[in-house]
Order: structure tokens, then sequence, then C-alpha cells
């Protein structure tokens, strides 16, 4: 298995059918086998009957759908954590339920780990070369620019947007750092891309388009306050030796 696709959902069953189609008609001539992973996060509406429904679509000796459940509803983090503990595929790439980055940047972040040129490709929508179809309010890219400011402040990472839902990772090499994630809200983003360049992965940030669904239930409000404290408690926990690599992912 080349390729786990990892998409947390949460109350995602309206949003999923057409998700579905989405990504039955491109992983039909993708060059890599694929395994599609929802992770229901304790959803209260019809998300894993959705799920179940539409497996047998997905069933080929190339590509596969199946469900993985949390207990209760744990946020974001947790999901994507769980998804990436029960993949299977040597590459792990998590998406939104919305495809909010285009299926077509698929390959943009998959091949260059495949290609062992790098462990972890993350796409960005705040580089030069990126391309926003759809903008968020201006509060909310206001609030985004001033979240990505505190985060390099706080923890030294380099990078113009870590809080893009499209990223990728060499399952193998990065066990240990989901092993050692602790976030389970909105900045788990940071603590992940901490350790993985604290363990010195090869990282590449890249330029994708990316545009904004209404209704989608992630974004910088959601948890805010609680993302600023978590973000110090990554360096408090550096600090503090919680992040041993021991074996390591690289």
């Amino acid at each position: 298995m080349e390729l786990s696709f990892v998409i947390p959902a949460y109350n995602e069953a309206e949003r999923l059918p057409a998700s579905f189609t989405e990504l039955e008609t491109f992983f039909r001539d993708f060059p890599y086998s694929t395994e599609i992973i929802v992770v229901d996060d304790g959803s209260r509406d019809r998300t894993a009957e959705v799920v179940r429904a539409a497996t047998p679509r997905f069933e080929s000796p190339r590509t596969s759908l199946r469900l993985v459940q949390n207990p209760g509803n744990r946020g974001k983090g947790y999901s994507v954590r769980h998804g990436f503990q029960e993949s299977l595929g040597t590459v792990v790439l998590f998406s939104d339920a919305d495809l909010s980055t285009p299926l077509g940047e698929t390959l943009k972040v998959v091949e260059p780990i495949l290609n062992d040129r790098f462990d972890v490709v993350f796409g960005s929508r705040d580089l030069p070369e990126s391309k926003i179809g759809v903008h968020q309010s201006p509060f909310r890219e206001f609030a985004g620019r001033a979240f990505n400011r505190v985060m390099r402040l706080m923890t030294g990472l380099p990078f113009a947007d870590t809080q893009c839902g499209f990223k990728a990772f060499h399952r193998e090499k990065m066990k240990r750092v989901f092993e050692l994630q602790t976030i389970e809200g909105f900045a788990f983003d940071v603590e992940v891309l901490y350790l993985a360049k604290k363990f010195g992965a090869r990282m590449n940030e890249v330029p994708v388009e990316w545009n904004h669904v209404e209704g989608s239930k992630v974004g910088i409000n959601s948890g805010s306050v609680r993302a600023f404290a978590d973000i110090a408690g990554i360096r408090w926990r550096d600090l503090r030796g919680k992040y041993k690599k021991e074996k390591g992912p690289v």
C-alpha cells in the first residue's frame, strides 16, 4: 500500500457524499495504491452510516475505503493521530472532509516522499505561488496571520502556514512523532511539525491551491484561546524533556 488518505470527520454526513464522488473519480486513475480512511470523531449525525454505505464503491485491487471511529468527540488532533496509527500506506496524507485543497494537489505532496526526497511535505496557503480561489472572511485571514506570527515566535518554526489541512508524512519515519503528539485540538499541526523538525526530518512546505468552503468546522476561532496555550505548552514540554527521540523517525 503506497498511500493512506486520511479524512478526519465530525458531523460530515451532508458533506461526505459529494466528497466521495470526487474521491472515487480521482483515485480511479491514480498511479498509486490507496486506502481512504475516514476517522469519525464521535459524530452525532449519520457520518458513520454514510461512510459504510459508500465503502463498496471503492472496493478494487488498488483502492479501498474504511471507517475508523474515535471513542467519542476528541478533536481533530486526536483524529489525525488515530488515523495515522490505523494507516498501512508508505505515505499518510491528511485532508479535510471538505476537500478545500483540491485532490489535484495530491501528487505534489506524495511523490517527493515516495521518491525519498523528503519525509514530510505539507501544503501552504501563504507562499507567493499559492492560489486562493475562495477566501475566508477578512477577520479569519487576519486571525490566521496573527496566529502564525505568534507560533513562529514561540516555537521557532519558519513556516508560512502550519494550519493548512493537507499534510503528508512518511509513515515509518514519522511514527515516533505521532507517538509523542499530545495536542488534540487546533494546534496539533504545530506540535507535529515541531517534533518532525526537532528529530531532523526532511521537510518541505509547498504552495497549493485552496478554497474556503462554507460550513467548515475547523478554523482559527475553534478553541483559539486554547490553541495559544497549547503552543506555549509545546516549548514547555520540550524544555522538560518530554520529547525524547529514542528510536526516532529519521
